[in-house]
């Protein structure tokens, strides 16, 4: 019995899909689940598995192109034997880039024992999948496990540089990621009429709160205590207390959203994330730290799902983890506004007529000024503030 293989349905934010590779070509055995082919599209990386086992007998669609929802992909028999040899053509056009440089069978031991992102490190460093042991179940290689081996493997001798002529530029293509990144900034940027404002917030009582029962944190709830769940908890008062930076516009109405979906910005070598910790007032600390950490190993790793970047009532992105003192964030639309975190920094402040050193953090509010006042933005910005400086508010809601 023959079965077709199709794209998967797309949600409706996401038009078509580029088929990045095929892990199988024409004739080979696959397994049920087995991954077949990468599917990028412009938020995630997505598996399409094997339904059934069988042969992959025809390739219906090239690495490279791209396809919609519901377009036939491949055809599997079922229960078939593997052909000793596939069609030459069909096998040639089947095969992604980097089976054509490292070899048919090196390729097909990457694709079993890896996954998107593991792959690009092992691809761009040389490596073969043979040399490296996997730390994740089925020993599977992670992108860690890659790159740790690529640091450790011997340097390719350097090629002799041919005389220049004059200087050259390297183009490449963007990815689907990166050019929906920015079609998305440049639409924020012009239709919505952004604005920026700013506060500064001693981190001092939250740090302390930390250092004191972090090492109960961690063993009761197996995941430690972050500055995140301490933001989010802060913006969700800010929010309640100020509905419009909640809000958004769809046309000609205010949509006032009576939920706080959060958008947490994460970065990956795909570029920028914003995964969403739905109904977050609902959660406790431990749950925001252990759903934050769980997004931010699955989008590194290309396996987070497209249902957990849709969405979201308001974003929050942290520059400070690559060393931003200050920024001006663009709002993620159709929200109207994000919060910008920062760098902690010790700075010398005056506290109760005496000049210390505090660990001090910048926050920037960017707002669409179209329905978020000046007012409003400070406002929300100073209760985040307030909140941040005395983390009891956020236990007693005061």
């Amino acid at each position: 019995m023959s079965v077709e293989i199709r794209v998967p349905q797309l949600p409706e934010s996401v038009s078509d899909a580029k088929l990045m590779s095929w892990r199988k070509q024409a004739g080979d055995s696959v397994t049920r689940d087995e991954s077949l082919a990468d599917l990028e599209t412009d938020k995630v990386v997505l598996d399409v598995p094997a339904p059934i086992n069988g042969v992959l007998r025809e390739i219906k669609a090239q690495a490279g192109a791209t396809v919609r929802s519901g377009e036939l992909l491949a055809i599997i028999e079922e229960g078939a034997a593997a052909a000793s040899a596939a069609a030459p053509a069909i096998a040639a056009a089947a095969l992604p880039v980097a089976a054509a440089a490292n070899g048919e069978a090196d390729s097909r031991a990457a694709a079993a024992r890896t996954g998107p992102a593991a792959r690009r490190v092992i691809e761009e460093n040389k490596l073969t999948t043979a040399a490296i042991a996997g730390s994740a179940p089925a020993g599977r290689i992670t992108k860690n496990d890659a790159q740790a081996a690529a640091q450790v493997a011997p340097a390719a001798p350097a090629p002799t540089p041919a005389p220049r002529a004059g200087r050259v530029d390297q183009r490449v293509p963007m990815t689907r990621l990166r050019a929906r990144i920015a079609e998305r900034l440049v639409q924020a940027q012009s239709t919505q009429a952004l604005l920026t404002t700013f506060n500064e917030v001693d981190l001092g009582a939250v740090q302390e709160l930390r250092a004191r029962h972090k090492e109960l944190f961690e063993k009761k709830h197996s995941v430690k205590l972050g500055f995140m769940s301490f933001f989010v908890k802060a913006v969700i008062e800010g929010l309640k207390r100020f509905p419009l930076v909640n809000a958004s516009v769809e046309g000609g109405d205010i949509v006032y959203h009576e939920y706080f979906d959060i958008g947490v910005a994460v970065s990956t070598d795909r570029g920028l994330m914003v995964p969403v910790l739905r109904d977050a007032d609902a959660m406790s600390f431990a749950a925001i730290e252990q759903r934050i950490g769980d997004f931010a190993s699955r989008a590194r790793s290309g396996a987070i799902k497209l249902e957990d970047l849709t969405g979201g009532t308001f974003s929050i992105t942290n520059g400070g983890i690559f060393g931003s003192l200050l920024s001006t964030p663009i709002v993620n639309t159709p929200q109207s506004a994000i919060l910008g975190m920062h760098k902690i920094q010790e700075r010398p402040m005056v506290v109760r007529g005496q000049v210390v050193a505090r660990p001090m953090m910048y926050l920037a509010l960017t707002y669409d000024h179209r329905i978020v006042d000046g007012r409003e933005a400070v406002q929300f910005l100073v209760a985040v503030k307030d909140c941040l400086e005395d983390p009891g508010r956020l236990l007693l809601g005061v």
